[in-house]
Parts: C-alpha cells; sequence; structure tokens
C-alpha cells in the first residue's frame, strides 16, 4: 500500500545489535512483496513528529522479505536516532523505496570495504552479496570496543568471517596506522567503499588517495551533510517558466524556502541534497551544484538542481514548474 507515493510499513521486530544500535525489520502493510533492492540501497524513512531520515538496508536482498535497517542512538541527536529507539514493534511508518546511490562496481577484481561504527549496515549488505557470489573481498570493521560490534553473529557466519577484520581501538592514532596499513600500495583493480561518522570517511578517503588509490575506485555514502554556505554566496533570481514569475533568492535563503515564500510549493524531504526528493528541471542559467543526490555527469547537464541546498551561478534560473 502507498501513500502519496511512500511505502506504508510495519515495525515486525525490534533486536538491540549492540551497545546503542537496534536494528527494526519493516515489513508491507498489506503483507505484500516490497519492491527489490540491491546491496547499498537506503530508504527515507518518515518517522514520528514529521522528521525524515535515511538509513541503509542491511539484510540480503535476494528473497527478501523485509526491509532491515540499524540505527545507533547519537548523542547530540538531531532527533532521528532517538525517535528510532522509541519505536515500538507493531507501529506504521511511512517510508520511500529503495534508492541505491553506492552500490558495488560491477568492474572491480577486488573489494575493500571499510565500515566505522553503524556505517557497517550497507557494506554488510555488501559483504553477503559478495560472499555469495564468491568474489575477492575484505571487510574492515572498526569500532572503540567489543559491546560496540553490530550484528556479531552475521560477521562470525561461515560465508564472512574469513574476510573479516576487526578493528577494535578508541584511540584515533592507532585506528589511522590499521588503516595505513589497510589502504597501502592498492592492487590494480581494487575498490574501496566507506561508510561510517564523516571525520572517519574523511580520514579513510585522505588516506587512500595519499597511497594512491584512483579517485575513480573510491566509492563512500555519508547522510549528514551540512549545506555548504560560502562567503561569496549573494543573491539570485528563479523564474518559474509556466509563468513567468520572477522570485529573488537572497544569501542565506535557499531556494526552496524562497519558492515556498512566494506559494510556489515543491515536494521535499531530507532538505540536506540528499534524497532527490525536491529534484527540479532548469530550462536556462547555470546551478551552483552542492548536493550528493545527482551524479558529476548529471550536475555537469545543468538540466536540474536541488533547490534544498543548491544555488545559482548565473543571475537567473528559468526552472521547470
Amino acid at each position: 500500500m502507498t501513500v502519496n507515493s511512500l511505502l506504508q510499513v510495519r515495525v515486525a521486530r525490534k533486536q538491540v545489535q549492540a551497545l546503542d544500535i537496534v536494528s527494526l525489520d519493516l515489513v508491507a502493510m498489506d503483507g505484500g512483496a516490497l519492491p527489490p533492492f540491491t546491496p547499498g540501497a537506503h530508504v527515507d524513512v518518515h518517522l514520528p513528529g514529521g522528521l525524515v531520515r535515511q538509513y541503509s538496508l542491511c539484510n540480503e536482498p535476494e528473497g527478501a522479505t523485509c526491509y532491515r535497517i540499524g540505527v545507533l542512538r547519537t548523542s547530540p541527536s538531531r532527533g532521528g536516532s532517538e525517535a528510532v529507539h522509541a519505536l515500538a514493534e507493531g507501529q506504521v511508518l511511512n517510508i520511500s523505496a529503495p534508492r541505491n546511490q553506492f552500490p558495488l562496481a560491477a568492474e572491480a577484481t577486488h573489494h575493500v570495504l571499510v565500515a566505522g561504527g553503524i556505517g557497517l549496515t550497507p557494506l554488510l549488505c555488501m559483504a553477503e552479496q559478495l560472499a555469495r557470489e564468491g568474489k575477492s573481498f575484505t571487510l574492515h570493521y572498526a569500532v572503540r570496543d567489543a559491546e560496540r560490534v553490530a550484528f556479531r553473529e552475521r560477521l562470525e557466519s561461515a560465508g564472512l568471517a574469513p574476510h573479516v577484520q576487526l578493528h577494535l581501538s578508541s584511540d584515533p592514532a592507532v585506528q589511522q596506522q590499521a588503516l595505513a596499513r589497510v589502504l597501502a600500495s592498492p592492487a590494480a583493480g581494487s575498490h574501496l567503499y566507506v561508510c561510517g561518522p564523516g571525520g572517519f570517511m574523511d580520514a579513510v578517503l585522505a588516506t587512500a588517495r595519499a597511497a594512491g588509490w584512483a579517485a575513480g575506485c573510491l566509492h563512500s555514502e555519508s547522510f549528514t551533510p551540512v549545506v555548504e554556505v560560502r562567503d561569496t554566496d549573494g543573491d539570485f533570481e528563479i523564474e518559474i517558466a509556466s509563468t513567468g514569475q520572477v522570485i529573488l533568492v537572497e544569501r542565506g535563503q535557499t531556494a526552496l524556502a524562497a519558492l515556498s515564500i512566494n506559494g510556489v510549493q515543491v515536494l521535499s524531504s531530507c532538505e540536506q541534497g540528499i534524497c532527490g526528493t525536491c529534484l527540479t528541471g532548469v530550462k536556462a542559467g547555470v546551478p551552483d551544484h552542492r548536493d550528493q543526490y545527482l551524479t558529476e555527469e548529471e550536475q555537469a547537464a545543468n538540466d536540474q538542481f536541488l533547490p534544498c541546498c543548491s544555488r545559482a551561478k548565473s543571475a537567473r534560473l528559468v526552472v521547470d514548474l
């Protein structure tokens, strides 16, 4: 069953997976099949209180009868993790269909998966897929201590255990040294995938670049970007193609907010440039892309932008509304 293009699901099972980490199994309200997904996919979860958060699917896609997400209770929280941890079995939620902006590279001959904390969730799904297919891979999982190791039973399964390396330390210097060893001298055909806290991912990617990894072999995913504000930001105009209405977007104001204030409603969700819900066509002008949704090629085409976070390089954008 869908509500306004969303999927209506029920929390069928809630489990504690590690210290401050719970998993939720989400099933269709009507008992039917859920849309298929591939390793690395995520869904938007509409939580009580109007919050919308993105969570990776961490169960095996093949023959899946539910979507499983794993969520860390963070402190301080923006509200999403607290809302998830407060959910009870039987509660009904609306979610988006799965989207995958973090897929496995089909051309890779070896996959190096590096997870920090709750960043394990998409990589666990990837690792299980690679194990089933007999592909070459290693999964490195960095956590502060043993009680924070999530989904331990799956990590210790016969299919994954030979490929998994745990890195247990609360000392950033020790973790950095371990990363340097893992990422040294990349073999031809190897691809790196990293997910976890922002600082952890920055360190992994910087270490990989210094070790000679090619940019096209580096893959990462984050659901907590900060909408970029630059000192050079100024005002620009948006023209509504269907009516000719011209709307001023002031410095420090998002295009989405300016449109809304002037009576032009654009469907939105995350308002962080992640989910693509507010994607809007551009008929003229040059956007200043600041999202994490469009690919580099899609951004270069300059025929669409995300008004929740992106601005304009030209004085005016004519948008397809």
